[in-house]
């Protein structure tokens, strides 16, 4: 087939011959190559875009806006980021391939104090040696003023926070990262912007059409019929969800907090001034673009306005949009939803593969604290086992701790299965993870309890929450004493804390997909026991576990190798290293749980071409053994497997069982 030359680009039918002139006109000072590859996309990419603007009454003329804005994007992009597209193009499972191994920070609490994103790259010997390959710096888009949801009420798209530098410096760090193999993910808040917002200045300024970007009611008869279906996110300091506002006249729609006015996505200008914004970060080399509250995008009486099919619709739009422009680009959609809606942020049915690429497991990081819990996986290995299939294309962010507080999200129905009452689980795990459970050494904190459910949300670093503070201080107490009982006693908890982090993390690393490392955890960072103290984090005890990176613990953790922060470094970069040369661990091979013949294990096959992998994960303090027998029936006999972790074949009893030790993960594979 010949080339189309710049005479016959082979633009859609579809797209009005007046678009078309003014995107050649735009498109004209590129070399012909370059337009013929934008024309090749739009042509690739309409279809998709056009059924993703179903939502709106004129698809097409919503579309061919779009690639207009797209074509300038276009014309704009560096030369480094053309290629970094033409290589994602030959590599597009490049993010879900076993050597990808994530961290995410905020970027004032990881570079040295004081030095904002150049000093991001202060840390690139760090990350390379975990492992890192994709690096998500937590909202720094500029804020409006404290409070601003810890970043995530943006005032203006375009800038970075003063604190932290400048666009270009954004630009530059981006490059940095990505010549050491590193990918930059940013937030993008898509359901709201701040109160200060130019768009919502001039709305308050009555400009009609900035008003129309929002939802905006003269009296409380539609917030109110509205309110009967809809939750509350935050109902200890943001209760309901909608706000007077004085100098507008009128209720807002705001979901989060006040100061946070939910777009009216109903409206095609703000679909395209959302465009406009993907592709300009997108151009400053973002390669990970983090869709903030996505599930709230569309408004519909009568329902809890999440999840609804117009906000898949609206992604797939987006993403078509934005592969026109940069390849590059993939979507992560942060969807902290039940199993059956998470699923349709990675594409179901006619969305298959076509909206996100990723999407967060909030499920595997619930069901990990619950099984240390309870030191049962029975619970664990329903749940995640009844998770619908994914396109092959997409893949999870796991993750044992994030910035955010854990929601106890135990599926009653589930809990049922296992012969466990729901709300009695989720109470216990509050209780359990809060210190207030007899005989637990956890010390998380208590966020957003709701007296009505009796359901609590808890914060807590996984070091916090795993014990090893409570331990520590056991330790140091009985040291002081003399005692060499308490004092073995008091080692072993420390030892036990040190195994449920690396055992989590293990479980995470061997899922699939990208794990993510939350800054801290690789140096078992406590809780923040000054997080109160900036007057703006006092009513969030969420900052507790989002402490600035300790540096002088890496250095002592890269120093002692026999210390709890250095067990712990160490295990992580062994994981990360051992995951990289397991082709099992490719995204594209699901993880299947299974159920183990003992319930304090945790077990996960993973099916592969070259063979099977099965994980299995003694979530408990106590020895445990799973049979042979089993094992060979899964594909893989034991005598004839080797421990990925160790390098070493499986320590077996004397009936030819597999036995694991407290708190310990194995990697069976074939040699």
């Amino acid at each position: 087939m010949s080339i189309p030359t710049s005479r016959s680009l082979p633009w859609p039918a579809a797209l009005p011959a007046s678009s078309r002139q003014r995107v050649e006109a735009t498109l004209d000072p590129l070399p012909e190559h370059r337009r013929t590859t934008f024309a090749l996309r739009v042509a690739r990419w309409w279809d998709d875009l056009l059924e993703g603007l179903a939502p709106y009454p004129h698809p097409a003329e919503v579309g061919a806006r779009v690639v207009e804005l797209a074509a300038a994007a276009y014309l704009a992009r560096d030369e480094d980021l053309h290629l970094l597209d033409e290589r994602r193009s030959l590599e597009p499972d490049w993010f879900q391939r076993p050597e990808m191994v994530g961290y995410a920070a905020y970027a004032d609490r990881l570079a040295p104090p004081g030095t904002g994103l150049a000093g991001i790259a202060q840390r690139a010997e760090h990350l390379r040696e975990l492992g890192v390959r994709y690096l998500h710096l937590m909202p720094l888009l500029r804020p409006r003023p404290a409070p601003n949801d810890g970043g995530y009420a943006v005032a203006d798209y375009r800038q970075v926070r003063e604190d932290l530098g400048t666009m270009e410096e954004l630009r530059e760090l981006a490059r940095t990262l990505r010549g050491q193999g590193v990918s930059l993910c940013l937030d993008l808040v898509l359901n709201h912007v701040a109160r200060e917002h130019p768009w919502a200045a001039a709305a308050r300024a009555g400009d009609e059409r900035y008003l129309r970007y929002f939802h905006v009611y003269p009296d409380r008869t539609v917030p109110d019929r509205y309110e009967r279906t809809l939750l509350e996110v935050f109902p200890d300091f943001a209760p309901g969800n909608f706000t007077w506002d004085e100098e507008l006249d009128g209720w807002v729609w705001t979901t989060f907090n006040s100061y946070q006015w939910d777009l009216a996505w109903h409206n095609p200008d703000v679909f395209c001034e959302m465009v406009d914004v993907i592709l300009f970060l997108a151009n400053h080399g973002v390669e990970v673009l983090r869709l903030d509250a996505i599930a709230f995008l569309w408004k519909r009486m009568g329902t809890q306005c999440q999840n609804e099919p117009e906000v898949h619709q609206l992604t797939q739009a987006l993403r078509a949009a934005a592969r026109m422009v940069a390849p590059a680009l993939i979507f992560k959609a942060e969807a902290i939803v039940g199993p059956n809606e998470v699923v349709h942020y990675l594409g179901q049915g006619r969305h298959h593969g076509k909206v996100s690429d990723l999407a967060y497991h909030n499920s595997l990081m619930v069901q990990i604290w619950s099984m240390l819990a309870s030191r049962d996986s029975r619970l664990a290995t329903h749940a995640l086992g009844r998770f619908p299939a994914v396109p092959s294309t997409t893949a999870w962010i796991t993750y044992l701790r994030c910035h955010d507080d854990i929601g106890w999200a135990i599926d009653d129905a589930d809990a049922r299965a296992v012969m466990i009452e729901g709300w009695r689980h989720r109470q216990f795990l509050s209780e359990y993870y809060s210190g207030e459970f007899a005989g637990s050494s956890a010390e998380g904190l208590v966020f957003q309890a709701n007296p009505a459910t009796g359901d609590a949300r808890i914060s807590g670093s996984a070091a916090s929450l795993a014990g090893l503070g409570a331990a520590l201080h056991q330790l140091a107490a009985v040291e002081q004493a003399g005692d060499r009982e308490q004092r073995r006693v008091a080692a072993m908890a420390v030892d036990q804390a040190v195994a449920r982090v690396l055992l989590g993390y293990a479980v995470i690393y061997g899922w699939g997909g990208i794990p993510v490392l939350w800054s801290g955890d690789e140096v078992a960072a406590l809780n923040d026991e000054r997080w109160a103290e900036v007057p703006e984090h006092a009513d969030d005890n969420r900052w507790a576990h989002r402490p600035r990176l300790d540096w002088a613990a890496v250095l002592e953790a890269r120093e002692d190798p026999s210390s709890a922060t250095g067990r712990v470094y160490a295990g992580l970069r062994q994981l990360a290293r051992v995951r990289a040369e397991l082709p099992h661990l490719h995204a594209s091979a699901a993880a299947e749980t299974v159920a183990s013949p003992d319930p304090g294990v945790f077990a996960v096959v993973r099916r592969h071409p070259v063979g099977p992998m099965l994980q299995l994960y003694n979530v408990t303090e106590q020895p445990r053994t799973v049979p042979g027998w089993w094992v060979s029936e899964l594909g893989l006999p034991a005598e004839q497997s080797v421990d990925a972790l160790n390098g070493y074949p499986p320590n077996l009893t004397d009936d030819g069982s597999v036995y694991l030790s407290t708190y310990q993960p194995v990697w069976l594979v074939r040699p």
